[in-house]
């Protein structure tokens, strides 16, 4: 893989990973628009592990409470006034990941291989969901469904609640919402900051609440893949290691954007985004 390939696929992954834009619509555009190859399983898990390592940096501290939190479960620190209030967080963070859990091991199983057939016109060849003209069709109609949802959450949502303030009901709803992000358009952060903004949260919480959730979810989407390489007989490459490097500044630059972006503005200019990217692949496709 030649240089630009690695600088293009890691600089998407980085931003639209992270930004409520969905990173499926925009990587849909890299082999329409460019000549590159498939880039492989191997670069698909440093791409990963690069965005999973920029969350953990970007968030230590809370990474720090939520891990202290894992140890007061099993005894240790238990005793600390702190403990009962990060083992409390770790434990809603868990409860919010098991929906997306359940649903990617359920079509990874072909589960809901009827309904892909049925709804979205997609093909099940050997177990694996090959999509026709239409997926297309089914990307650009979440980006801009999602995207409107995404605006009135932000518009009539209160600013009341931080990521502290997180309660079971909270972590299963967002978990829930981030579960339907497996819908290819709809965008993992986009419609996990949309339910937390519909819950009250501010929205620099609701991003917070958002890329915390997320990293069980990222780390899980390497792992489905390390199989593949496994079959594959992929060895360790200078590309992944680039592309993992590449991957982390752009998701790291792209968090702390949009963490302060979010002190002063609204959600307004992603919702404009999403719609007219939407409206842009009905038309080119």
């Amino acid at each position: 893989m030649t240089f630009l390939q690695l600088l293009i696929i890691a600089i998407v992954q980085g931003i639209t990973e992270f930004l409520p834009i969905s990173s499926s619509g925009h990587l849909i555009l890299i082999p329409t628009f460019t000549d590159f190859t498939d880039q492989g399983p191997l670069i698909d898990v440093a791409v990963h592990v690069g965005s999973l390592l920029a969350i953990i940096v970007y968030f230590f501290k809370d990474v720090a409470v939520l891990a202290r939190g894992g140890f007061a479960s099993i005894g240790i620190g238990a005793d600390r006034p702190e403990a009962p209030a990060e083992r409390r967080l770790l434990w809603w963070i868990v409860l919010g990941t098991i929906p997306a859990v359940a649903f990617g091991l359920a079509i990874k199983l072909g589960a809901f291989n009827s309904i892909a057939e049925t709804f979205f016109n997609i093909t099940v060849v050997d177990d694996d969901l090959m999509a026709s003209i239409r997926f297309t069709d089914l990307i650009a109609t979440n980006l801009i469904v999602y995207g409107i949802l995404l605006g009135i959450a932000d518009f009539i949502g209160k600013n009341e609640k931080v990521f502290e303030d997180m309660t079971w009901r909270d972590g299963l709803i967002v978990g829930l919402a981030q579960a339907l992000a497996i819908i290819p358009g709809t965008s993992r952060s986009g419609v996990t900051m949309t339910a937390a903004r519909f819950l009250g949260y501010k929205r620099v919480e609701a991003a917070r609440f958002s890329f915390l959730l997320s990293i069980p979810a990222v780390a899980g989407a390497g792992v489905l893949i390390v199989p593949e390489i496994f079959e594959a007989g992929a060895t360790l490459a200078w590309d992944a290691l680039i592309a993992g490097v590449l991957t982390f500044i752009a998701a790291f630059a792209t968090m702390a954007f949009l963490m302060n972006f979010l002190k002063r503005a609204s959600m307004l200019v992603f919702v404009i985004y999403r719609v007219a990217m939407g409206i842009a692949l009905f038309y080119f496709f």
